[in-house]
């Protein structure tokens, strides 16, 4: 009779550990958060587009693709960048416009200082032809922050697209 206490007693502990490692399971799983994605270039500024990682690569691609190329300068933390680039994802034919581009999203400031030719602002949109020539005749509509665009600017920038595309038909 021991010897069954015993043996009800080892199976009672068996049964307990392994439910208990089960329990741990379950609730691993349910209170663990999904797994971040890693950030992809897009930045959130059109995932189906292909972006550069570097400015080097960019300018690269854009003069042996003979493309022009379209540099978004933002930050992740700035209320206007953040408009600017969910007006911009979720505009149907600026995204189509856009696979004719060699992309580029920047967060941070080049050493290249034609990149900031009024200033160091954000979010700016500059446009550089296949000659690796800024286009300084592709503006937005502000004098004093010549290439700013804000939300109610995207048809602006829309046209400022197909301009830099024709402009890279007629003039190289």
């Amino acid at each position: 009779m021991e010897k069954s206490y015993v043996s009800m007693f080892l199976l009672l502990i068996a049964i307990s550990g392994a439910l208990a490692k089960d329990a741990g399971k379950k609730e691993t799983k349910e209170t663990t958060a999904k797994p971040k994605l890693p950030q992809t270039l897009s930045r959130g500024w059109g995932d189906q587009l292909i972006w550069t990682q570097t400015y080097e690569e960019a300018l690269f691609r854009a003069k042996h693709g003979n493309k022009p190329l379209m540099i978004i300068h933002h930050l992740d933390d700035c209320p206007h960048s953040q408009a600017l680039k969910k007006v911009f994802a979720e505009h149907k034919d600026i995204q189509k416009l856009a696979e004719k581009f060699i992309l580029l999203n920047l967060v941070y400031e080049t050493t290249d200082k034609n990149l900031s030719p009024d200033g160091q602002y954000v979010p700016r949109i500059l446009f550089i032809d296949p000659s690796l020539t800024v286009r300084a005749d592709i503006t937005g509509r502000y004098s004093n922050r010549l290439y700013a665009y804000e939300p109610s600017d995207i048809s602006l920038l829309y046209s400022n697209m197909q301009k830099a595309l024709k402009l890279l038909k007629t003039e190289l």
